[in-house]
């Protein structure tokens, strides 16, 4: 069996790599032509020490239209015991003394996605991020070369 990822996978950004120490923008990212998703978060060293109020949640919103967002729910998504209001999936409230990954599936079969790195509190330090959406299973394959 040959070891072929790369020709099953599009990989689009859903936070830009940055410090940021307050929203961002989050592109629509479109599932189209793929039938799974996994979105990967990356988070450096803390800029603060994350408390219940400063804090950074991490929101996914999906849609059908890429103009009505709604909440992913737990029936949305794989690897997590719960989701909380809005669409959380990852919480910052402590600290986060060391750069780690973290990834959740998608299953909830709707076309748009977005990912909003939602800022609470003070930040006097940003915090490095980034984060991406891995699309596979693709509709028609070898998907096309992106480097």
């Amino acid at each position: 069996m040959k070891k072929d990822l790369h020709s099953r996978v599009s990989i689009a950004v859903a936070i830009a790599a940055a410090a940021l120490d307050a929203d961002n923008t989050p592109p629509a990212i479109d599932l189209q032509g793929f039938d799974s998703a996994e979105i990967v978060i990356s988070i450096g060293v803390g800029g603060i020490t994350f408390t219940g109020t400063n804090k950074v949640e991490y929101k996914l919103t999906h849609s059908d239209d890429d103009s009505t967002y709604t909440a992913v729910t737990i029936a949305d998504v794989l690897g997590l015991e719960s989701v909380g209001t809005g669409g959380i999936i990852k919480s910052l409230t402590a600290a986060h003394a060391a750069a780690a990954a973290y990834r959740v599936g998608y299953v909830g079969g709707k076309r748009y996605l977005k990912l909003l790195a939602d800022f609470s509190g003070t930040h006097a330090s940003p915090t490095p991020m980034s984060a991406v959406c891995i699309r596979s299973n693709p509709h028609l394959a070898p998907v096309a070369n992106a480097a």
